[in-house]
């Protein structure tokens, strides 16, 4: 088991804003696109190459994923 420790003397309490441009919006709740559903028929992990069909996809992914560890 892992416990985090804090020195309580470090802490300070969060103060509310005091001017009127301090204050942050919180972000709209996420827009809803497409809201088809699917029904994952098998738990099973498929190799890049049994995945012809969805080449595109995995292109993207993968520019993703190198473009944040640039």
């Amino acid at each position: 088991m892992i416990y985090n420790v804090f020195n309580e003397n470090l802490l300070t309490y969060c103060k509310e804003p005091q001017f009127q441009g301090q204050h942050i919006d919180l972000a709209p709740p996420p827009m809803i696109i497409n809201e088809e559903e699917y029904e994952i028929e098998h738990n099973q992990w498929i190799a890049e190459t049994g995945l012809s069909h969805a080449k595109e996809v995995i292109e993207d992914y993968w520019t993703r994923i190198l473009s944040q560890n640039l």
